[in-house]
């Protein structure tokens, strides 16, 4: 048996576990499954920095070959399947569960909204680097009740194309408790390029779905997507029509882009866990081409 078990000091991370059991190799034939900071946690010989994935939202300095990295998403997967009834659900930040804005970039007629900064969907923060930058951030409607119910279904991840300390920074807001990603929280530092990847979530495809504005961002895997409506709160450039912060409206909770979402997902829930058919040859995938899915 091979465990990679509290390799962080840090207490939020501590929870990650990756369990291989029979099928790691012997220290013998070690083919560097997991290495950390350049160094092989089997057999503790140093390896090139290039073996395998960088994996470091799980552990800083954490590489996992790609032999480790597919038997690690099977596993999961079926674990996840067969003892929570669980599957994986990949969400975007901006425009699919927020809208932030720079404060220096509000209207006019938005510049009220700072008064009201506090309230339990809008609030007000500070990215602190060379310069400090300070947002406004609009919760999307329904997005409390939407996190609640698809913990009860998923295993759920962020993945966003901001910087880590702009995730963590909305993740305070939206997720302070840490209940429902943990250290499952995926940035542009992740990502070589503009896409995104599901190389970097550790679970079959099959049993992931993503969830996401944009499917562009998505090239290698768009039969896993739902496509959500755009959540634009704020005056943007690209808007012609005046915005719901001027507006002094909102998204409807009860029919708006999440709440058709979380519909469309206990339905893919419920058919992939419903009949005798073995998990293993089910494939959500399957279950979304069925429905041609784009939530708008």
């Amino acid at each position: 048996m091979f465990v990679v078990k509290n390799l962080s000091p840090e207490p939020k991370r501590q929870e990650v576990q990756l369990q291989i059991n029979e099928y790691s190799p012997s220290s013998s034939s070690c083919g560097h499954w997991y290495v950390r900071h350049g160094v092989c946690t089997g057999c503790k010989s140093k390896v090139d920095q290039s073996h395998g994935r960088s994996f470091n939202y799980l552990f800083h300095g954490l590489q996992i070959s790609h032999e480790a990295l597919a038997l690690t998403k099977r596993l999961t997967t079926k674990f996840s399947c067969l003892n929570e009834k669980k599957l994986h659900l990949v969400l975007d930040l901006d425009r699919t569960l927020i809208h932030a804005v720079r404060v220096s970039s509000l209207s006019k007629a938005e510049k009220h909204l700072l008064r009201e900064a506090g309230r339990q969907d809008l609030r007000e923060f500070k990215l602190r680097g060379l310069l400090t930058i300070e947002y406004l951030v609009k919760l999307r409607p329904f997005l409390w009740d939407f996190l609640r119910e698809a913990n009860e279904r998923f295993t759920m991840y962020v993945y966003t194309m901001g910087t880590q300390s702009y995730a963590d920074a909305i993740l305070e807001v939206i997720d302070p408790t840490k209940t429902y990603f943990r250290h499952r929280v995926i940035t542009r530092n992740e990502s070589s390029n503009r896409n995104k990847t599901l190389d970097l979530v550790l679970a079959d495809e099959r049993g992931v779905v993503i969830v996401d504005d944009s499917p562009d961002v998505w090239p290698d895997h768009k039969s896993n997507l739902v496509e959500i409506s755009r959540y634009e709160f704020f005056r943007t450039s690209r808007r012609e029509s005046k915005p719901h912060s001027e507006d002094k409206t909102d998204e409807s909770e009860n029919n708006g882009g999440l709440s058709n979402v979380l519909k469309l997902l206990k339905e893919v829930h419920c058919a992939f866990f419903r009949g005798e058919q073995e998990l293993e040859s089910k494939d959500v995938k399957l279950f979304l081409q069925e429905r041609k899915i784009s939530v708008v």
